[in-house]
């Protein structure tokens, strides 16, 4: 469905993008992840058409951007973080105008009324969109996104700026619209991310430092597993316990989590609860709880940034 292959993009002396490269299938939804900088907007801006690449080639649907932009460019429904809308028009006059804009061939009063249920803006469809609040606006541009029915949706920060249900509405939305199309979101919300995409690219320095299926990425992105221990005992004698027990390779006390009791987290390059146990059944330290804590996206993502984790640069489609 997306075929991006060996973009590179360079302002002046600075690289934006480094000759990167990856696929996405039909029905995939993506999450595209980076600090800022890091050239999320260049490489969506590119995919969209806004801007020329120094080279690489980019396929949407089968069809070269460059080579025949105009047919490209109608097969994406993009929602930039602003919105582009009229303010003074009303909802239904706005989607009416850029219906003809897109010079969309399907009947425009059924699809314009399909689109406004889908996204839930149909009671405001005569209101003037500068009095409509964020979250509805926000739909409003959805709406403009999806005229015509395109394979593809790029959406930047389609959440920025909502609250809490709406955001958690427009999440659901987004996994629906996965059901017919291919989506790539941009966010730098981690927990959206990881709640809606099933795929990720983490994109650093211009560069594709790991790309996969959401869950392996949060399940294999530490090289360390993590456990949360409740310990009753003199907290210096515990930890020199701790840090004795072969495989734990980081402890970390959390202070007093009752009296006489502390709360520790311990990093390990493997399994080490059983050791953990042996360890203090010959000591006078009693263990009240023992539990491993998951791995999030959130620290699989700064890990790679930081550099603790070297990312796994796989072709997403593939996985």
């Amino acid at each position: 469905m997306i075929k991006v292959k060996n973009l590179t993009k360079t302002y002046v002396r600075n690289k934006a993008l480094d000759n990167i490269s990856f696929s996405l299938n039909e029905g995939d939804i993506l999450g595209f992840l980076g600090p800022n900088g890091a050239g999320k907007s260049t490489t969506m801006n590119i995919i969209t058409g806004y801007l020329s690449a120094d080279s690489g080639t980019i396929e949407i649907d089968g069809t070269d951007i460059i080579e025949n932009p105009t047919l490209a460019k109608k097969k994406i429904g993009y929602l930039p973080e602003i919105p582009p809308l009229y303010n003074d028009m009303t909802v239904q006059g706005y989607l009416e105008f850029m219906f003809k804009l897109k010079k969309v061939k399907l009947p425009m009063k059924e699809h314009i009324a399909t689109i406004c249920d889908m996204v839930k803006i149909t009671d405001v469809k005569g209101r003037i969109i500068k009095y409509l609040s964020k979250g509805y606006r926000q739909r409003v541009g959805l709406a403009q996104a999806l005229l015509g029915e395109p394979p593809v949706l790029i959406l930047d920060e389609p959440t920025v700026g909502l609250d809490p249900q709406q955001i958690i509405e427009i999440r659901k939305l987004i996994r629906e619209l996965g059901k017919k199309h291919t989506v790539i979101l941009s966010s730098h919300l981690l927990s959206e991310v990881q709640a809606v995409c099933d795929k990720i690219i983490i994109i650093n320095n211009g560069k594709i430092v790991t790309s996969g299926n959401t869950d392996e990425l949060t399940a294999t992105g530490k090289a360390t597993a993590r456990m949360q221990l409740v310990i009753e005992g003199r907290m210096q004698s515990v930890y020199s316990v701790l840090e004795r027990i072969d495989g734990v390779t980081r402890v970390d006390e959390h202070g007093e989590c009752e009296k006489g009791c502390y709360e520790y987290f311990i990093e390990s390059s493997r399994d080490v609860r059983r050791l953990v146990f042996r360890a203090f059944a010959k000591t006078d330290y009693n263990i009240l709880s023992m539990k491993p804590v998951s791995v999030s996206l959130e620290d699989t993502y700064l890990d790679i940034i930081s550099g603790k984790t070297e990312g796994v640069n796989n072709n997403v489609s593939d996985i």
